[in-house]
Parts: C-alpha cells; sequence; structure tokens
C-alpha cells in the first residue's frame, strides 16, 4: 500500500497542533486560578487594597497566560504553516515541534501563579509596598516562562528547518526525541521557578526591609532550578544538528527516541526539587536575613544533590546518542 506523505505530514502538523495548544492551556489556566483564588483570598483580608490587589490579579493573570500565548502561536503556524515539498521527515518535525511547545508551556504556566498569587496576598499585608511587590513579581514570573521560550524556540527550529537531506531512519526517532526532551524537561524548571518566586514575594512582604537579600536568593534559587530545561535544550540541538548514518535497524530509532524520553522525564523531577530547596531558603531568609549567607549555602548544596538526577539522565541520554 503506497504512503500518502503529503496526507501523513497534514496529519502530523494537525495533531501537532491540537497537542500545542491543548497541552499548552493546561498550565497557564491552573496558574491564573490559582492567582484569581488568592486575590480573593486577599481582598476579604484587606477590603481597602481592593483596586492595587485586582489591578496586580491581572498583571499576573497576564504573564502566567504568556506561556499559552506561544502555544498558541505554534498551533496556528502548525495549522497554516506551507511544508514545501512535504515528506516523512518533516511529518516527525511538525509532531515533534506540537510535543516540544505543549508540554514545555505547562510547567511555565503554573509557576507563574504563584508568584502572582503570593503577590495579591502581600498587598493585603503591607499596601504600602505594592510596587515592590509588583517588581518582584515580575521578575520572578518572568524567569518562569524560560523553560517555555527554549521550548517554543526548539519548536520553531522543528518546524523551519529543512531536514530533507538527512536520512529517514533513524532521524525520525531523533526529532521526536528533540522535542520531547526539551517539552519534557520544561515541566519542572518552569514549576520550580514559581516555587521560589512566590516564596520571595511572600517573604517580602513580611519584611520589606529583607527585600535586597530575599530577590538575590530567589534569583540564584531559580536560576538553579532552570538547569534541567537547559539540558534538555542541550539534548534537544544534539538530536536536531548531529548527522546519523542511515540506519533501518529498531534499535537505532530506539536509542535516539530514548535519549529524548530519558533527558525529558529526568529532568521534570530536579526542576521541581530544586524549587523546593529554593522556596524554603527564600521564604526564611525574610524572617532570619542575619543568615541569609547560611541559608543560601545549605540552598546550594541542598540544590546541587536534587540535580545530580538530571546530570544522570542526561549522562544516558548521551550515551544513548554517541555510544549506542
Amino acid at each position: 500500500m503506497a504512503i500518502d506523505v503529503e496526507t501523513v505530514v497534514s496529519v502530523a502538523a494537525y495533531a501537532a497542533s491540537g497537542i500545542a495548544m491543548g497541552l499548552g492551556a493546561i498550565g497557564a489556566a491552573i496558574g491564573e486560578g490559582h492567582t484569581a483564588a488568592m486575590a480573593n483570598i486577599a481582598i476579604a483580608r484587606n477590603t481597602k487594597a481592593s483596586g492595587d490587589i485586582f489591578k496586580n490579579m491581572l498583571v499576573g493573570q497576564a504573564v502566567a497566560e504568556s506561556a499559552s500565548i506561544f502555544a498558541l502561536v505554534i498551533a496556528i503556524l502548525l495549522l497554516f504553516l506551507d511544508v514545501g515539498i512535504p515528506d516523512l521527515l518533516k511529518a516527525a518535525a511538525l509532531f515533534g515541534a506540537g510535543l516540544s511547545m505543549g508540554l514545555g508551556a505547562i510547567g511555565s504556566g503554573i509557576g507563574s501563579g504563584y508568584p502572582a498569587g503570593e503577590t495579591c496576598f502581600g498587598i493585603s499585608r503591607q499596601p504600602a509596598i505594592s510596587p515592590q511587590l509588583t517588581t518582584n513579581m515580575l521578575i520572578g514570573s518572568a524567569v518562569c516562562q524560560t523553560p517555555a521560550i527554549f521550548s517554543m524556540v526548539v519548536a520553531l527550529m522543528l518546524m523551519f528547518i529543512d531536514f530533507g537531506n538527512a536520512p529517514l531512519h533513524p532521524t525520525w526517532a531523533a526529532l521526536l526525541g528533540a522535542g520531547l526532551s526539551m517539552g519534557l524537561a520544561a515541566i519542572g524548571s518552569g514549576y520550580g521557578g514559581g516555587l521560589a518566586a512566590g516564596a520571595s514575594c511572600e517573604g517580602i512582604s513580611r519584611q520589606p526591609k529583607t527585600i535586597a537579600n530575599v530577590t538575590t536568593i530567589m534569583l540564584v534559587g531559580q536560576a538553579v532550578s532552570q538547569t534541567p530545561s537547559i539540558f534538555g535544550l542541550l539534548i534537544s540541538f544534539i538530536l536536531m544538528f548531529k548527522s546519523f548514518p542511515e540506519s533501518t535497524a529498531l534499535s537505532a530509532s530506539m536509542a535516539l527516541l530514548g535519549a529524548g524520553i530519558c533527558m525529558g522525564f529526568g529532568g521534570i523531577g530536579p526542576g521541581i526539587g530544586n524549587g523546593m530547596a529554593a522556596e524554603g531558603a527564600v521564604r526564611w531568609v525574610a524572617r532570619n536575613v542575619e543568615h541569609a549567607g547560611d541559608l543560601m549555602r545549605i540552598m546550594l548544596v541542598g540544590q546541587a544533590v536534587s540535580q545530580s538526577t538530571a546530570i544522570y539522565a542526561m549522562v544516558v541520554s548521551l550515551v544513548l546518542i554517541f555510544v549506542v
């Protein structure tokens, strides 16, 4: 039975579009809902600050929404993209793009909801420092969006790079693996970064004078939380740009697909774990600012141990790509 390549490419693009937008809507909706819930609690606590709380709720929700907007852009491009000369590799690349963006938007959407929610509640405690809380929220939320941006970059590369000269087998598996590596690894980093940012906004609202120390440790903690998504990005780039010899052996394709799956899933836990460690440090720096150095040191040691599992996943992925 002859394969209608053009139909296969269209099916892959349409399915990828649905995956990108369907999964991409999950995180933003949860993050926005959390923000609204905290805003209601905050207004009930301090009705006089309802105006500032409402404005910050909308700003925070807008930032959380950006992850789903990235997904919407990719979904629309997949629906109306002119693929040129269709081939089966293009179908794999388009499907990988949908996976990368859809999965990659989940953590960033949820994570951005935490600083937004804590800012709304913090304003009910300290209405006078609303501008400082808003600034801290925007910084923390922006960092949370970086994994979604990485995912969008990988999706765009998969959509627009011409892989036509590469052999179908095993390159198709490498392209799918690239999308899975980036999309899955972004989940933990986006969520973990949000935990640190939320604790920062909560700490500043309790002790406004500690804003410099709290913000510094938040950014350090978030930076470490982002590294699993950077590992996912690295594996994605290798899978997209390395030349693989033609091989119809199923083992060759599964090794490349397995590399993407390994790094993708392997980045979820470390991203969340690093965020938890940062959350604890950031939250208590505001209460014990004189011990900020000790708390940061313990945070970094704890994050390094949590991070080791992402490194193990990256090592196995590299072995699957270069050795197996």
